[in-house]
């Protein structure tokens, strides 16, 4: 693509050129299709212990096979696995663009699972979990970069929402394939799948990126590539190289030395531009993990099997759950053209944090044998939960981490929410069978129902709206000057509406 940037038409002349409104969203699109794909492989290799564990313990006749320690090791490693891509993700996307990471991450992919097919004992198995911890940290700071930067304003929501329910179809596909096939077919079909990000190979670097760095020829070009030539692309582009300029200008005299980097990343740690956005990433991401829903997903059979007695119970309502979960991020997925995305955030957590405590309470009564238990009720429930939080943290958490963080913070926003992430997922899904163990499933959904209630009322009281908001006006909500920025672009936003009107 580098290549033909000098072919691309100058401003001055892009509105003699035939505009085709609906080849930027084809190109949107199939930028967007990759980065689905590794969200869906990585859901694959996620929800993959959830079936290859009983298999493998069948085929030995014993639970021994698969210990629990080793279970929560293969059912969390993934996250552990990113923490080293952590420190290196963030500086390959800052040095050398988004492109290139991409591609050692889908080669990664495609690696891990070969070695997941060619395992012949839970060593081979768990390193290639590892493996797909770049994946995993991907999902939380490259991915979602790629996604808000490639896409047009119009199109940013639905993409970034698409990208959650990827990550749980590949749980879906991985759960029937191994309910009904051998285990490693999963790693067949998933490597199929990840051959299908060959597609990188057309993509133009971010224009965002390129900008940053002062290569504003091939930004402007990069940008008309994605984005087309109409009026409103061209203002968001004119005004994105005039900030950048601008930037570049006022820091034209600071060093690029390693120790003057060191010093800058502790300025901006400490800079309300950097950190009250992280900050909010960061409780969302708390939502989404502490909403137990991941920990349902990767649990499924055994919580199933403990609730209702029944194994074939279990099997069929781990893949009717891992079914309704998708359909509530697609329903999710529709509500985001209607609703706020702190409105709908809010209202679908709010709901699962109720399901929640209703879910604690009937497991209580069942266990003092107050009620009798019903193993539809059960289902049906937990159903009601998944969509819920379907709808909202799950789709919702990366959607608005992607639009808050600020340009030029990037970077270093990827290492500290990939390191939180990366931490907290890993350390959740470890501990929940200590936690099941000790409290029992009524306690532990309990703990879950008071997690999210505390991260729902943060959330409430600071979270700022970003739908149909570029990403400059998002930037201006954080900075000291925010109100007359945002005064300003919102006055000129009216202009512009108000001078298309007939």
């Amino acid at each position: 693509m580098d290549s033909n940037y000098k072919e691309v038409s100058t401003r001055e002349n892009y509105g003699s050129i035939k505009k085709c409104s609906w080849m930027p969203f084809i190109k949107q699109f199939l930028v967007c299709s990759g980065v689905w794909t590794i969200y869906f492989t990585l859901g694959m290799a996620t929800g993959a212990p959830t079936v290859f564990i009983p298999q493998l313990r069948k085929e030995a006749n014993s639970t021994e096979a698969v210990s629990e320690e080793m279970e929560s090791w293969l059912s969390s490693v993934i996250g552990y696995g990113g923490i080293p891509w952590v420190f290196l993700l963030p500086v390959f996307t800052e040095f050398i663009g988004r492109k290139i990471p991409f591609i050692i991450l889908c080669v990664n992919s495609l690696v891990a699972y070969v070695v997941f097919y060619c395992s012949t004992n839970t060593t081979h198995i768990l390193i290639s979990e590892i493996m797909q911890g770049m994946a995993q940290t991907g999902a939380h700071t490259i991915l979602p970069v790629i996604i808000t930067e490639y896409t047009s304003v119009k199109y940013r929501g639905i993409f970034l929402t698409i990208k959650s329910a990827s990550f749980f179809w590949g749980i879906w596909a991985s759960n029937a394939i191994g309910t009904f096939y051998y285990w490693k077919n999963i790693g067949i079909f998933a490597f199929v799948c990840s051959a299908f990000t060959v597609t990188v190979l057309i993509w133009p670097e971010s224009p965002y990126w390129l900008a940053t760095k002062g290569r504003f020829d091939e930004c402007t070009a990069s940008y008309r590539w994605l984005k087309g030539y109409d009026k409103e692309s061209e203002e968001e582009l004119e005004y994105l190289i005039n900030s950048q300029k601008e930037y570049r200008k006022c820091h034209a005299d600071d060093k690029t030395t390693w120790r003057w980097r060191l010093n800058n990343f502790g300025k901006t740690l400490l800079c309300a531009e950097f950190y009250k956005p992280v900050l909010l990433c960061m409780l969302m991401m708390s939502l989404n993990n502490l909403s137990g829903k991941i920990v349902f997903s990767m649990y499924a059979i055994n919580i199933i099997k403990k609730i209702t007695d029944s194994e074939s119970m279990a099997y069929k309502g781990m893949l009717v759950l891992d079914g309704v979960t998708v359909l509530g991020m697609y329903v999710g997925c529709l509500l985001a053209n209607f609703l706020r995305r702190r409105t709908q955030l809010l209202v679908a957590s709010s709901l699962g944090m109720i399901f929640l405590y209703v879910i604690s309470l009937y497991l209580y009564l069942v266990k003092q044998s107050i009620i009798t238990e019903n193993n539809i009720l059960s289902i049906a429930l937990l159903i009601m939960f998944s969509v819920t939080i379907s709808c909202g943290p799950i789709i919702m958490t990366t959607s608005i981490y992607g639009e808050l963080i600020p340009l030029q913070f990037k970077s270093s926003a990827m290492f500290v929410m990939g390191l939180f992430s990366d931490i907290l997922m890993a350390t959740v899904l470890k501990v929940s069978p200590f936690i099941f163990r000790v409290f029992g499933f009524h306690g532990a959904c309990l703990f879950y129902g008071i997690s999210v209630s505390i991260c729902v009322l943060i959330l409430f009281k600071y979270l700022p709206e970003t739908k149909d908001k570029s990403l400059q006006e998002i930037e201006c909500y954080f900075k000291d000057k925010s109100k007359d920025e945002m005064k300003e672009l919102m006055d000129l936003k009216k202009s512009e509406q108000n001078k298309s009107v007939p």
